[in-house]
């Protein structure tokens, strides 16, 4: 079988195809394909062997990184389901979760105004909180519930907070600095 033959990433890994994964199954498996077509591994073959050896290398690579992400493997189980997360055009959240966004991002700005690290390690604990909330709650619309839609609006949500996450650790990295 050719890599383009393998659409699956959960098959290539012999997984389920759940959002809940087996993280130490899923780098037990990875490890053992890396072992089987790592390029070096194919130093002695042929051109054709070795470009192959790559091909599924470079598949393992991005399956495996995009199962560890939860919110890249739910992007991926939505995807294989025929559900588009459509994050680029479509923005409608809820009122009342928009709103926090908004006070999230009132505060960040505050914490850096008084360049106050308290502050942003506080609010980047309350923002893991959420994020596993909403994690959590993707793990039952996807695994349990199969209401893919509906976890394709937790997902847009995720990639915000997710944002955020990264606008916050930048903050505390320059206030550390």
């Amino acid at each position: 079988m050719t890599p383009a033959a393998t659409r699956n990433y959960f098959e290539l890994f012999q997984l389920p195809p759940l959002f809940q994964l087996d993280l130490d199954q899923l780098d037990h498996h990875y490890r053992e394909m890396q072992a089987r077509v790592h390029p070096d591994k194919a130093a002695h073959l042929s051109d054709t062997e070795k470009r192959l050896a790559l091909q599924w290398a470079t598949l393992a690579n991005e399956a495996y990184s995009t199962l560890k992400r939860p919110l890249d493997r739910a992007r991926y189980l939505l995807r294989i389901h025929g559900v588009d997360t459509r994050e680029e055009d479509n923005t409608a959240m809820p009122a009342e979760f928009l709103l926090e966004q908004i006070e999230w991002r009132e505060e960040l700005h505050a914490a850096m105004a008084l360049k106050s690290l308290t502050a942003l390690d506080s609010l980047a604990a309350r923002l893991r909180t959420e994020m596993n909330s909403l994690l959590s709650s993707l793990a039952t619309l996807l695994d349990v519930e199969r209401r893919h839609p509906a976890a394709a609006d937790v997902v847009r949500q995720l990639a915000f907070l997710e944002k955020l996450g990264r606008d916050i650790d930048h903050a505390q990295t320059e206030l550390e600095e």
